[in-house]
């Protein structure tokens, strides 16, 4: 049996170990956080917002189901004999997921930030853009409740003019956005597409100004805790969740649109430090992204510098990545390690008001734009292999031009 093949069993766990990281996106650190109250109106919603992302446990309890759902799905992750091996690592690796999470809080708040954040955004839209209110925001994760199939389910009974479907990745992966977006199309492969919904895509923005202010501003509220001395020479080091280079081969757009969004921060800090792009959470043997974030760090301490502030630049909310990677694994314990003096950490934009006009002033220019998906997202990876792929963009180009 291949669960007795040492080498198999030890490529799994490697696979494992990052993964549970990767999918889930979003607890403060920096402020109250409001118990996942949905906006809603009297009246039926006009246009609904579903607000897209992979999702986290909100308890350990619930760990177990979505590793298995990562693990068994090939739009995130490709293994051997994935049908049998996948569910094995979700059940092997489930104690040490749960423990880490224990060590952030008990599980994830990416569904109170998203609710948060949503009511936040759709009563700015209420004001703002009176002709398409009301709004209403819907949370559809892709391996974990609340699943993005029974989101739709939801919104379909609302009966909503408009559906806007927004990722809440604001840098495109195949992996991540892709993965959520063509799980809407399966979904919509085996079910019934309503006939009187218009139906609109954001699928990327990691480069709009008042996010990019949002990043700039969590990173001053760092700086400024550093001695006046020491401040201009802080390595800014930003981060992101690395990707294999077979899929950078094959062309995803995820490296270059993190390294847009760290370009247009630096320019609005006004270049003043040294920075830095890494990457972390590697999974598996097979060569990713470089230099991996804890390595960077090793390496810049190496050359003299010693006092760093850590910027995960692709995540919207915290999340097991920056509470427990960047801030348990890298600024506790590697710090100590290499004899760094100070490290930081930027928070996340979280529900910091920049990033709440940024929620809305994408939507609203979305809502009074006159193109319904933009043509980049209709385009496959140069060297795309995958049929799903190839269908669910055929499929996104009608819906969107109804």
């Amino acid at each position: 049996m291949f669960l007795h093949n040492t080498k198999l069993c030890r490529l799994a766990s490697e696979y494992m170990s990052g993964y549970c990281l990767y999918a889930e996106s979003t607890y403060s650190r920096t402020g109250g956080l409001a118990g996942g109250v949905r906006h809603l109106s009297g009246q039926k919603p006009k246009t609904a917002i579903l607000m897209l992302n992979m999702g986290g446990p909100t308890h350990t309890d619930q760990v177990h189901d979505y590793l298995l759902r990562i693990m068994t799905d090939r739009d995130m992750i490709q293994l051997p004999v994935q049908s049998r091996l996948g569910p094995w690592i979700a059940q092997r690796r489930t104690p040490e997921v749960q423990k880490k999470y224990k060590e952030i809080g008990g599980g994830s708040p990416i569904l109170k930030w998203t609710e948060l954040q949503g009511q936040l955004m759709c009563e700015q839209l209420d004001r703002i853009s009176p002709e398409t209110a009301p709004h209403k925001h819907y949370v559809g994760f892709r391996y974990v409740n609340p699943l993005t199939e029974n989101t739709l389910a939801e919104i379909e009974n609302d009966k909503p003019e408009r559906v806007v479907l927004f990722s809440q990745y604001p840098q495109y992966s195949c992996a991540t956005s892709g993965s959520s977006f063509n799980s809407i199309f399966t979904h919509y492969r085996n079910n019934n597409l309503p006939s009187d919904i218009k139906w609109s895509i954001i699928d990327r923005w990691g480069t709009h100004p008042l996010l990019i202010k949002t990043f700039a501003q969590r990173i001053r509220d760092e700086l400024a805790k550093f001695v006046e001395t020491k401040r201009n020479d802080v390595v800014i080091l930003f981060t992101a969740h690395s990707l294999p280079l077979k899929a950078v081969n094959r062309g995803d757009a995820y490296p270059s649109e993190i390294g847009a969004s760290v370009h247009m921060v630096m320019q609005e800090l006004g270049q003043t430090n040294p920075y830095s792009l890494a990457w972390q959470s590697k999974v598996g043997p097979l060569p990713w992204l470089a230099p991996a974030t804890d390595d960077a760090i090793k390496g810049y301490v190496k050359q003299g510098l010693k006092n760093f502030i850590l910027v995960p630049i692709a995540f919207v909310n915290e999340h097991i990545e920056t509470l427990h990677e960047l801030d348990i694994e890298y600024c506790d314990e590697l710090a100590k390690e290499v004899g760094v003096e100070e490290i930081r950490r930027a928070a996340a934009p979280n529900d910091h008001p920049l990033f709440i006009d940024a929620l809305t002033n994408v939507v609203a220019d979305h809502l009074k734009s006159q193109q319904s998906v933009n043509p980049k997202f209709l385009m496959r990876c140069p060297m795309c292999s995958n049929p799903k792929c190839r269908e669910s963009k055929s499929w996104y180009r009608q819906l969107c031009s109804n």
